[in-house]
C-alpha cells in the first residue's frame, strides 16, 4: 500500500501537524503551478457590514479552488518513487479535481473516489484533468474504505482532502499571501468542513502576528466544529444538511488541535444566508463564487457577529472566498425556457 514516509504524519513546533516553516517550505515549492489570487473589496458591502473587508478569490485559483494548494504541496513532496505508482484520494469536489490536475502536472495517475451525490460540475473537472473516477456512496464510510481498496490494489499514495502536514501546509500559504497583499488585516474569516484549510491559515496568520482573530464561518446543516469547541472533542454528525456541498466532512485528529486551541470563535449561518452572500457576491462584486465560498461574508453579515466582542474589536477582515464551482446548468436550462 502507498504511503509517505513516517514522518509525514509527525506534529512539529507546538505539537501541530504543521508550522510557518513547513508552510513556508509549500509556498516555495507549489509557486510554479499555482496562482497568487487578487484581493478584492467593495465599498458597498463594506457599508452594510459595517468593515472594511478584503476578499481573498480563490475562486479564481487553478481548479477553480484553493485546494489545489494542498494538493500540489502534497504531490510534489513525493519522491519519484512514492509518485510513480499514482495517487488517490476521496472527495465530493473540489479536492479531487485539485488532485487530478496536481497529478496531471507530475504526470503520474490519479484514482479519484467521488461520492454519487457531488454535483456534476465538479465531476467534470477532474475528468477534465485527466483523473479515473471511481464512484462510492454519499458516505465517508465508503468512500474512505474504497480509497483504502484502491490504494491496495495500485500502491497508490493517499492525498488526504485535510487530515495531513502537506495538505495543511499547502492550504496555510493563502494565509501568507493575504497578509502579503493586506499586512494590516486583524481578522480572518474562513470557511470550516474538515479544517485543512483554517488549520494552515491560523497556524501561518498567528505565526506572523499572534493578535490575529481567525474565526470560522460554519453552515448550520453541518455544525459538527461548532459543537466540537462546545464540547472540547471531535463531534461528528450522523447526518449533514446544507447547500455548502463543499462543508459536509469532519474535523481529523491532526485538524482538531489547531481548531480547538487557534480559531478564535465559530460562526454559524443557515443556508439562506449562504444563498444571500452568493447573490451579493455575483451582483456587487461580479465573482461567482459556491456557497461554501460565499459563507465567509454570510457570517461577516451575521447577527451573531455583529452582536459579538469580535465584532466591535475588528476594523479589516480578510474573507477566503474558498471557491466558485457552482453548477449553473439549472440557471442557464432556467434562460433558454
Amino acid at each position: 500500500m502507498g504511503s509517505r514516509d513516517d514522518d509525514s504524519q509527525s506534529t512539529e513546533g507546538q505539537g501541530y501537524a504543521a508550522d510557518i516553516n513547513s508552510i513556508r517550505e509549500a509556498q516555495a515549492r507549489i509557486a510554479p503551478y499555482v496562482h497568487k489570487t487578487p484581493i478584492l473589496s467593495s465599498t458597498s458591502i463594506d457599508a452594510i457590514a459595517g468593515k472594511q473587508l478584503f476578499f481573498k478569490c480563490e475562486c479564481f485559483q487553478k481548479a477553480g479552488a484553493f485546494k489545489i494548494r494542498g494538493a500540489s504541496n502534497s504531490i510534489f513532496a513525493l519522491d519519484d518513487n512514492q509518485a510513480s505508482k499514482g495517487v488517490v484520494t476521496h472527495s465530493s469536489g473540489n479536492h479531487a479535481a485539485a488532485v487530478a490536475l496536481a497529478a496531471k502536472l507530475r504526470g503520474i495517475p490519479a484514482y479519484i473516489v467521488i461520492p454519487k451525490n457531488a454535483p456534476a460540475c465538479k465531476v467534470d473537472n477532474v475528468k477534465r484533468y485527466g483523473g479515473r473516477v471511481i464512484w462510492s456512496d454519499a458516505n465517508m464510510e465508503s468512500r474512505e474504505s474504497i480509497a483504502r481498496r484502491v490504494q491496495e490494489e495500485t500502491g497508490a499514495v493517499l492525498v488526504h482532502p485535510f487530515n495531513d502536514k502537506y495538505t495543511i501546509s499547502g492550504q496555510g500559504t493563502v494565509s501568507l499571501e493575504l497578509l502579503e497583499q493586506v499586512p494590516e488585516i486583524d481578522t480572518i474569516v474562513v470557511p470550516i468542513s474538515g479544517g485543512g484549510l483554517i488549520s494552515g491559515v491560523a497556524l501561518a496568520a498567528k505565526a506572523i502576528n499572534p493578535s490575529i482573530r481567525i474565526l470560522a464561518a460554519e453552515p448550520k446543516g453541518a455544525n459538527d466544529s461548532a459543537q466540537s469547541k462546545a464540547a472540547g472533542r471531535i463531534i461528528k454528525l450522523a447526518t449533514t444538511d446544507t447547500i455548502a456541498d463543499g462543508l459536509r466532512a469532519f474535523l481529523g485528529d491532526l485538524t482538531w488541535p489547531v481548531v480547538r486551541d487557534l480559531v478564535d470563535d465559530i460562526i454559524v449561518v443557515d443556508d439562506n444566508a449562504i444563498v444571500d452572500a452568493m447573490k451579493m457576491c455575483y451582483e456587487t462584486l461580479k465573482v461567482a463564487v459556491e456557497p461554501s465560498g460565499a459563507i465567509g461574508l454570510a457570517a461577516v453579515l451575521s447577527d451573531e457577529f455583529k452582536q459579538s466582542s469580535a465584532y466591535h474589536e475588528s476594523s479589516k477582515i480578510g474573507i477566503i472566498v474558498s471557491g466558485g464551482n457552482v453548477d449553473l446548468r439549472l440557471l442557464w436550462d432556467s434562460l433558454y425556457k
